[in-house]
């Protein structure tokens, strides 16, 4: 179903840079959505310190996008982002900040004391697979519970899972109320749904709507990876981490440093190094050196839009280019 889109005051749509969230958007344009409404979030989450996790070059193609289609965006982020939660000791959980029309607004901070000292582990659990969480879900939720801007108004947020990703977000509903949403309180009324427009979308589907429109994929879609999750995403495979210690060996070190020093890997029976011993980068990153360093630079990027459009390398999980 299509939500009645002239119904909601605002409309946010969360951006990562990824594929999902970009025909997020061109399916509310194309449904015509009420362009003064719209605006994008992007969760940053090395928490805009040094990149980490996250790639560098994402920022910037967030930052471009908004700019390309003349629409706000606000950034949000867990204050010392990834690695602060993970090497937190007897500590709370650090608080979020979060960009507004007001201006910038910190929440939270205050819980308590806890420690990691661990990478997330791959889990269906949000719990044990915290950095979903943490770093994203919570700050989001945050960012809506801290604006009175949404109080006694009606809030669509849009979301890019779809179901054949996984099992798990097979079983997510297309549309429903967000976790935020308070519209029967007594105090503090907030109407907020939750719309996945792409649930049911196949992957060729969302690669049609951005050659629709002539977006360039983000960078790292161009020289391989598959998903523009984190850089060093703990769902990553033998060709992602050999390509990653291939492409910037310093940030591979530095997790099988954390790795040894925790006495757990990211991948509970195996470690980094073994993985990548397991894999071959990229064909697509080794031939085309240039664009591997841009996906690692944090350099703006001029515009998304691409007038020679051409379905990444790493389309359809194939990371060496399509056939």
């Amino acid at each position: 179903m299509t939500p009645d889109l002239t119904s909601y005051d605002s409309i946010i749509v969360a951006v990562s840079g990824g594929k999902d969230g970009l025909a997020c958007l061109f399916a509310l344009l194309e449904a015509g959505a009420p362009t003064d409404r719209l605006e994008l979030w992007h969760h940053e989450v090395d928490g805009q310190g040094p990149s980490f996790m996250d790639w560098p070059s994402t920022s910037p193609y967030v930052s471009a996008l908004a700019r390309d289609f003349g629409l706000p965006l606000y950034r949000s982020w867990r204050e010392g982002g990834f690695e602060r939660e993970m090497l937190r000791k007897d500590a709370p959980t650090a608080p979020v900040l979060f960009e507004s029309p007001e201006g910038l607004i910190r929440a939270g901070g205050q819980g308590p004391n806890g420690t990691r000292l661990r990478f997330p582990q791959v889990s269906a659990s949000l719990t044990t697979r915290w950095c979903s969480s943490v770093t994203k879900i919570d700050v989001a939720d945050r960012s809506l519970r801290g604006q009175d801007r949404f109080l006694n108004r009606r809030t669509l947020f849009v979301t890019g899972e779809r179901a054949e990703e996984s099992p798990n977000r097979a079983r997510y509903a297309a549309f429903e109320p967000h976790r935020t949403d308070t519209r029967h309180g007594t105090r503090r009324r907030r109407h907020v749904d939750h719309w996945r427009p792409v649930h049911q979308w196949s992957e060729a589907q969302v690669w049609d709507s951005l050659r629709r429109w002539k977006v360039m994929p983000a960078l790292p879609y161009r020289i391989g990876f598959s998903r523009l999750s984190c850089a060093t995403c703990i769902f990553g495979d033998a060709r992602q981490f050999a390509t990653i210690r291939c492409l910037d060996p310093a940030r591979f070190d530095r997790l099988v440093q954390y790795e040894q020093q925790f006495g757990c890997t990211i991948k509970r029976t195996v470690s980094l190094e073994q993985i990548a011993e397991q894999g071959r980068p990229y064909a697509a990153a080794l031939a085309a050196p240039e664009l591997a360093r841009a996906c690692l630079s944090a350099r703006p990027i001029p515009t998304v839009f691409t007038p020679a459009w051409e379905l990444p390398a790493g389309a359809f999980g194939q990371g060496g280019g399509p056939t």
